[in-house]
This record gives C-alpha cells, structure tokens and sequence, in this order.
C-alpha cells in the first residue's frame, strides 16, 4: 500500500486552499460568528500588513449590498490602515488556532513586529489582501462607513453605561467599521 504524504498547508497556494462562494452561502451562525468566535481583521497588503484579534459586530445589508460591521477602539493601528487601504478581511479559524489569534489582539503592530512573531501563515487573496492560510472562513470587505457612536443616540440604560465606561479616555472610543462584503473564501 503506497502512504501518501501529508498535506503541508504552508506549501499550498490561495486557490488549492480555498473556494470562493456567495455572502449568502455561509452556513455559519451570525451571532456565534460576531459573538462567541474570536475573528482577526487585517488590512495592508503582502509588503506590509497589521491585524488585530476582535469579537462582536455582525452582518448584514446595508444599502442593499452584503455587509459586515465591527467596533474598533479608535487608537488602533489595524483602524490606520483600514482607513488607508479601504480594503481589509476578516479571518474565522478553528479552535486550535485561538492562542495565536489572542496574540495577535495582545500587541501593537506600530510597535513591535507581531506579524513576523505569530506562528501563522500569511497568504494574499486574488484581490491583493491578506490572511491567513489557517482561516476556515474569509471575508473580505470593502470599506463603507466609519463612524463614532454618540452616547446621546442610544436609549437603553445598558448600552449608555457601556459607552461611558468605554469613553472614559479620549484613546478608548470606539469606532463602528461598516465593510461591503466583496469576496466570501471557505477552506476546501
């Protein structure tokens, strides 16, 4: 019996790893995707490229196209780079990838060279955008809106006692980040 040899993903290229399919094919659970799984957003391109690990926001339609939406603290440097490129993915992974994740979330790229120090495999899409050859499942999203919520606009007590907790300093506020869905990657 001849033994196959095992699959390296590192050798792999973007197309051996991944299929494109439609906003609406994802099979995922919205709320576990934005709620209980961590995700990591990136933005830059192969020659210099930042992310960050976050939770919370959600999908959805917003002026009729497919849409995420996620909350930034406004100091954040991935944020920069949104703002910059316009362009940026958001990253689903298995469980066993999630100390990795949270080391992503645990440092500045503007001050150290965390890109480099984390044990996964950067990969661009056929777009130009970067991820991660261990994601299960990419988005890709161009960016829509920016925006900074006011207290004022919000009328449930628990949702203004978040806000002022969250913007006690002017570097904790935080950003909402709407991104049109223009690519959907799963692993094959």
């Amino acid at each position: 019996m001849k033994k196959t040899k095992p699959v390296n993903i590192r050798e792999m290229n973007f197309n051996q790893l991944f299929k494109q399919i439609s906003p609406e094919e994802i099979c995922d659970n919205v709320f576990t995707l934005a709620g209980k799984d961590f995700y990591v957003i990136t933005a830059g391109k192969e020659d210099y490229y930042n992310s960050l690990t976050a939770s919370g926001g959600g999908l959805g339609l917003l002026f009729r196209k497919p849409t995420t939406w996620c909350v930034l603290r406004a100091d954040r440097y991935t944020l920069e780079m949104i703002q910059k490129e316009q362009t940026y993915t958001m990253s689903y992974f298995p469980k066993e990838y999630k100390g990795q994740m949270l080391f992503l979330g645990s440092k500045s790229g503007r001050e150290s060279d965390k890109m480099k120090e984390v044990e996964l495999t950067s990969v661009q899409t056929p777009s130009g955008d970067m991820s991660f050859k261990e994601a299960r499942l990419i988005i890709e999203c161009k960016l829509t809106q920016i925006t900074t919520p006011n207290p004022n606009d919000f009328y449930t007590q628990e949702a203004k006692d978040y806000l002022n907790e969250a913007y006690k300093d002017a570097s904790d506020y935080r950003k909402y980040v709407f991104g049109e869905i223009t690519y959907v990657w799963v692993k094959k």
